[in-house]
């Protein structure tokens, strides 16, 4: 039997997993945004169980590695370990309730979520479940996301708990397709499904909190599945959707880009130019001139520092925020120029690419890791995964409240 060792390891994951969001009920957890709760709690077991799950998914890596496991074993446990953190409450964030009040305002309300802040709507429903830093900033979320999230909205209604598990559900589902689709593009399926489905970080902050970076990660695995299988127009599509949701894909097309140019691939240049158009122009029908600004709030929210940002634990060494800040500025920029080369050079090398970003932006959260971290697994590049189990132990802890 393949993957004797794998099975079993990963088994404990989920277990651990389920634990871990089984604390979530307890009585005014601290775990769940807004519910208070003490520290004392249930948060040290929480990271207790979360560190067990990480530990036991390297022993998994590790097998599996080794000796292959079944496909099918994969697929199963990540989706088991993906949609575990569906049944907790809304873990340690408020993010989906903000995506919520951005769509009540837009479907609702009567406003423009890129024009009228949250809190110019006192009957928003949202209000009282968003974080307190995003009511009176307009929606930093490109206009696919915003399209997609207002009849989210209607579907919620006033109701908090439908619209946390509507994208809790969404995000989990996001998270098992780049995991599908990592195994499809890499040479090795069964750890790249692994890699991806089994990571309880990812599940945490995907099923377990809502996030929409999820989204971003299938949506990119899903254009350089479709590009791999020569429908390129339809990939041009799923670059837009991406980059619309966010714009940080940007980035990884570039490089798609360049290795194109360099490998003689072809692209599909016309379905990402008439996609690009159409969401453009709905969104302009929807938003006026007001949609394009999403920009400004995103750029100062990046201008931000969150405190396991690189930039950040340089200043708490003595080094001076400017010079830190310039640090992570120049690293960034070298680091992609060696990254064109070698995309230059016919290899686009996504997976580092994301580690980059991750590496060097002031405002870095631990639901990042739902792009790079498959990006990643698809490239089957070792230093970038390698980088990812680094990454993704180094933010493990953050946003639990210990």
């Amino acid at each position: 039997m393949r993957g004797t060792a794998a099975v079993p390891a990963g088994s404990a994951t989920l277990a651990l997993v389920a634990a871990a969001c089984a604390l979530a009920w307890q009585a005014n957890s601290p775990l769940v945004p807004l519910e208070g709760g003490t520290v004392e709690g249930s948060a040290p077991w929480f990271l207790v169980l979360l560190l067990g799950a990480f530990a036991t998914y390297l022993v998994a890596l590790a097998a599996i590695r080794n000796v292959p496991a079944s496909t099918r074993a994969a697929i199963v446990l990540a989706a088991a370990i993906q949609f575990v953190p569906v049944a907790a409450p809304l873990l340690l964030s408020t993010d989906a309730w903000s995506y919520w009040s951005y769509g009540w305002v837009g479907s609702s309300g009567g406003g423009n979520p890129y024009s009228e802040p949250p809190e110019a709507f006192p009957e928003n429903p949202a209000l009282p479940w968003m974080g307190s830093a995003w009511i009176g900033t307009t929606s930093v979320y490109g206009p696919a996301f915003t399209v997609v999230s207002e009849p989210l909205a209607v579907v919620a209604r006033g109701s908090e708990d439908v619209a946390a598990w509507t994208y809790k559900m969404l995000a989990a589902s996001a998270a098992l397709a780049a995991a599908l689709l990592a195994g499809r593009l890499s040479r090795r399926r069964a750890l790249a499904i692994a890699f991806v489905g089994w990571n309880p970080v990812l599940a945490i902050h995907a099923g377990g909190g809502g996030h929409n970076d999820a989204w971003i990660g299938a949506l990119i695995l899903a254009a350089l599945a479709l590009s791999a299988s020569r429908r390129l127009q339809a990939a041009g599509v799923m670059w837009v959707l991406a980059i619309t949701i966010k714009w940080v894909p940007i980035l990884f097309l570039a490089l798609r880009a360049v290795e194109a140019r360099a490998s003689g691939r072809r692209t599909g240049h016309r379905g990402f130019a008439i996609s690009a158009i159409a969401v453009a122009a709905i969104a302009t029908v929807l938003y006026g001139r007001f949609w394009p600004l999403a920009i400004f709030p995103l750029a100062g929210n990046a201008a931000l520092e969150t405190s396991y940002a690189v930039p950040h634990r340089l200043e708490q060494l003595g080094i001076p925020g400017g010079v830190a800040l310039g640090l992570a500025v120049a690293a960034f920029v070298g680091g992609f120029a060696w990254l064109l080369r070698e995309a230059g050079h016919g290899r686009a090398r996504l997976g580092l690419a994301a580690c980059l970003v991750l590496v060097t932006t002031p405002y870095l959260a631990v639901w990042y890791l739902a792009w790079a971290v498959p990006l990643a697994a698809a490239d089957d590049d070792t230093p970038a995964l390698a980088a990812c189990l680094v990454l993704c132990l180094y933010l493990l802890p953050q946003t639990i409240p210990v």
